[in-house]
């Protein structure tokens, strides 16, 4: 396929079929040869829609400076407002520094959307051939033989690829004719990476005997995609006759279905979370020790960016490294981050019972649970010990210990967004809501 504005018009045209139209196009510019074609193009198709280009700094490189003033320069000269992000790269993940890296670069850009907002990424046709390779060679399912699909919901809004038809070939052949200046990141030719050992070593010798190749992978990619939905699908179908929900099945029901329903159905489930999948020893370990264990047992299998426990008659997916305890901590506005995997502590005035605004404006300390603590609850006349409540709750015992709780001047007022203690909640008060929490019971 050639390329021009015109041609990256029809094909956002086209992923306008599966996705809400954008209200912002946000572009992830690394200032590399593709994404500035992307961006060029994407101005000179003049629509009607904000542009907007991203610049990650990963500092990995020693021109990483020299690189985020190039991508600030090109974005000046094109007229598109320009942001630049550094972020921190854990290179002791255990995931490599590509995925590392990849991880950082898509946290950033996930807080760079707004509601409906189109993140752009120039993965081109031969990107998608590169991606089913690997996938291949690290024995990916259907989902992952799909390789990259063109749009997808993405936090508030939406990651859309439009160039996945378009070869790498047709992107430079536009970069030469507009004249374009790109980065050349060394790093690209550094063998020691999969992908570019794939790009520079493997892909040319099988081009040579298939010329088309990339179009080959394309298809199979398709067909693929297809399976993938089709597996997708009947998990859904699988969690609703389960009653169940994404980070929390019961075990019962699993036991029903055949092992490799069960394995599709936690697959699916770990990617409605956001969650990693597990290697296939890995689900197999779910499968043999964590799903039939005894009820009273705790077992856990985890990997980088995931984990499954069983607490009494459920299934339990969440992050692999929920935070530790909070530490003591004021409440200054109307959120507050509780750390890794714990989700986020909101305060909505006038939404129904919920806290005084006296207590709320006195000032309100967030911590953790320390052991000891006492609360009376509303229609109560006694208090009842914390530890004694959670359990017959049923919270599951690694969360209770990460349950926020809320101190007005030494006085424990609310239990994230469980309980309220007798005297602190009215009608119409500052209600807590505790958004993307794991699951409690």
């Amino acid at each position: 396929m050639s390329f021009s504005p015109a041609i990256l018009g029809s094909l956002l045209r086209d992923l306008e079929h599966a996705a809400r139209p954008a209200a912002r196009y946000v572009v992830a510019f690394s200032g590399g040869l593709d994404s500035t074609v992307l961006l060029h193009a994407l101005k000179a198709f003049g629509s009607d829609v904000p542009i907007v280009a991203v610049h990650i700094n990963h500092g990995l490189q020693d021109e990483a400076v020299a690189w985020e003033s190039h991508c600030s320069s090109v974005a000046t000269e094109l007229g598109v407002k320009y942001e630049s992000i550094d972020v921190d790269v854990d290179l002791q993940s255990g995931k490599g520094p590509e995925a590392a890296a990849r991880d950082a670069r898509y946290g950033a850009l996930l807080e760079c959307l707004d509601d409906n907002d189109w993140l752009l990424s120039a993965h081109h046709r031969d990107d998608q051939a590169e991606t089913l390779l690997l996938n291949l060679i690290r024995g990916s399912g259907p989902a992952g033989v799909a390789g990259m699909g063109g749009i997808r919901r993405f936090g508030s809004g939406w990651l859309a690829r439009p160039l996945l038809n378009v070869e790498r070939e047709s992107l430079h052949l536009y970069a030469q004719d507009s004249s374009l200046r790109w980065i050349e990141d060394p790093s690209n030719v550094d063998t020691r990476f999969d992908r570019n050992f794939l790009r520079h070593e493997i892909v040319p010798r099988l081009q040579s005997r298939w010329p088309d190749l990339s179009a080959r992978f394309q298809r199979s990619a398709g067909h693929a995609g297809e399976a993938a939905k089709l597996l997708a699908d009947l998990a859904a179908i699988d969690l609703d006759l389960l009653e169940g929900r994404a980070e929390r099945l019961p075990v019962q029901g699993l036991l029903k279905l055949s092992d490799a329903r069960k394995r599709n159905l936690i697959r699916y489930c770990l990617r409605q979370l956001g969650l990693t999948t597990p290697t296939a020893q890995q689900l197999r370990r779910v499968l043999g020790e964590v799903i039939p264990a005894r009820a009273d047992a705790q077992p856990l299998v985890s990997w980088p960016g995931g984990a499954v426990r069983r607490y009494r008659n459920h299934l339990y997916l969440l992050q692999d490294d929920l935070a530790v305890a909070l530490d003591s901590q004021p409440v200054v506005d109307g959120t507050l981050e509780l750390g890794r995997g714990l989700g986020t502590l909101c305060f909505t005035p006038g939404a129904g019972f919920g806290l005084s605004e006296e207590i709320f404006d006195a000032g309100l300390t967030v911590c953790a649970r320390q052991g000891g603590e006492n609360i009376r609850l509303p229609g109560q006349s006694h208090t009842k010990k914390l530890k004694k409540l959670l359990q017959e709750e049923g919270v599951v015992p690694w969360m209770r210990d990460r349950i926020p709780l809320l101190y007005a001047n030494e006085q424990l007022v609310a239990v994230g967004d469980l309980w309220i203690a007798a005297g602190a909640g009215v009608e119409h008060g500052i209600s807590v809501l505790w958004r993307d929490r794991p699951a409690l019971h």
